[in-house]
């Protein structure tokens, strides 16, 4: 049997999704909370590796077992084994077809930036702070030249190893809730540090420290050094996973994730 589950956590604590021997990973956390459910060792595969303390609303996973288990014990049990940054939302039996990365049509981020002049304290390691007074007008006017399928080089990390640099851009929106800006990026699919790059720029034109025109001018360069700098992993959240309709999976609301 093949059940898809969906995760929620705080990446705070830990080195990332994938596991590493040399610090805790969320992926070793799911994994040995399963197992305890399972009484056997359970491997999952999850939509998207998120780096070190990056967070997500709503990861997708799966794993397959001979064992059974009600859905309900799959959630309850994992939790009551879960560290409190962790927890899974929800699990469903899947078709053998279904694979949670492979099997994603869509990804969406938010990023989050708490812009006021004196660092946050509530919301330190879940956003990342500007003390620059930021314009979110001009920020979502240059956005709208990466919306579309693109060369992304100058928005991804140098040791990026994926095999192309182009990815379509379904939508990208920033909008303002009092001292909170969030940027919102919607796409087929993501490369290393992309959203965090271009976040990096944004905040730079928002600032006025450079023209709208240069998210543009950096898209163009299709050279990572002549970007900007990379925005911190704090304010980084992994929103949604969609996947074709026939797989019927039970997301959550996103109204319920990030403010």
């Amino acid at each position: 049997m093949r059940i898809a589950l969906g995760v929620e956590y705080d990446g705070s604590a830990f080195c990332g999704w994938q596991f590493q021997d040399h610090s805790p990973s969320v992926q070793e956390a799911v994994e040995k909370a399963l197992s305890c459910v399972a009484n056997e060792p359970v491997r999952v595969i999850c939509a998207g590796r998120t780096d070190t303390g990056v967070h997500a609303s709503e990861q997708v996973i799966h794993f397959d077992t001979e064992v059974e288990r009600s859905l309900r014990s799959w959630v309850y049990g994992a939790n009551a084994n879960l560290p409190d940054e962790v927890v899974i939302l929800w699990a469903t039996p899947i078709s053998a077809e279904f694979h949670a990365r492979f099997s994603a049509v869509r990804r969406r981020y938010r990023y989050v930036i708490y812009n006021r002049n004196v660092r946050p304290t509530f919301l330190a390691g879940r956003t990342t702070w500007d003390y620059r007074g930021l314009d979110e007008v001009r920020m979502a006017e240059a956005a709208q030249c990466l919306v579309g399928e693109h060369d992304f080089s100058s928005y991804r990390a140098v040791g990026c190893q994926a095999k192309s640099p182009v990815r379509s851009v379904h939508q990208i929106e920033v909008t303002r809730k009092n001292e909170l800006i969030f940027i919102d990026i919607e796409a087929n699919a993501f490369l290393h540090h992309m959203v965090r790059n271009i976040a990096g720029v944004l905040m730079a034109i928002g600032a006025g420290q450079r023209p709208v025109e240069w998210a543009k001018q950096v898209l163009e360069y299709r050279d990572r050094t002549l970007g900007g700098i990379t925005a911190s992993p704090s304010g980084l959240y992994l929103t949604q996973v969609s996947y074709p309709p026939e797989f019927e999976l039970p997301q959550a609301s996103q109204s319920s994730a990030i403010w």
